[in-house]
């Protein structure tokens, strides 16, 4: 099972130094933010760097594109920290150890990009026309399952039955979640997922294809 972790504090910090610096840039950036307002004010997010979009003017968030980086690493509240935290650390770090770290940490991010482009494209088609705010690791962590996805689906000899299931009760279990919970960006997560499920395929083939070109 590639979800148990038996590695100690200074293990995890050594195997996974991706998933660590990403873990405390989000705890870090939470304090910083509730130490100077309440995090789930709209305003408060907004000036902090949360991912906006407006239908009518801005409808991608084009305008101050590093809020697609940043709000990646700001929670709404200390719950929103905590259940995303723990994934981070439970369930990315395979990710890591497979991409390696210098491929891992632009996957995320692009990973939560995609969450947060799939989220002002659907709200553009299907939205009141209001601007939008959004908040969150959770795209980037889905990316994480997409590629999870993909392995399980075409790489099954990666995976033992365990991890496989494991995979397959994550996902389900948490799009229903986010189906059911009004706050919950569904396609937040959706557009991370895809975004993961493309990304490691293409990550894969540069990979073998650097491998394989003649020196």
């Amino acid at each position: 099972m590639i979800f148990l972790r038996y590695e100690s504090f200074r293990g995890y910090l050594r195997s996974y130094p991706g998933t660590s610096v990403l873990v405390l840039l989000n705890i870090v950036y939470f304090i910083v933010i509730a130490a100077k307002g309440d995090p789930n004010n709209v305003l408060h997010a907004f000036r902090m760097g949360a991912f906006v979009w407006d239908p009518v003017n801005d409808p991608f968030g084009l305008e101050q594109p590093w809020r697609y980086i940043v709000s990646q690493f700001m929670h709404a509240d200390f719950s929103h920290l905590f259940f995303n935290m723990f994934a981070l650390i439970v369930f990315v770090p395979p990710l890591e150890y497979l991409l390696k770290t210098v491929r891992f940490i632009p996957f995320y991010l692009l990973c939560g990009i995609g969450g947060n482009l799939l989220s002002a494209i659907m709200d553009l088609m299907f939205g009141d026309g209001d601007p939008n705010i959004g908040v969150g690791a959770s795209g980037a962590i889905y990316g994480a399952y997409g590629a999870y996805l993909f392995i399980a689906l075409f790489r099954k000899s990666m995976l033992d039955s365990g991890s496989r299931q494991t995979i397959y009760i994550l996902l389900g279990f948490g799009i229903l979640y986010s189906i059911m919970m009004v706050k919950v960006s569904l396609w937040g997560h959706v557009g991370g997922l895809l975004t993961g499920f493309l990304l490691y395929k293409l990550f894969e083939s540069a990979h073998l294809w650097r491998r394989q070109r003649p020196s």
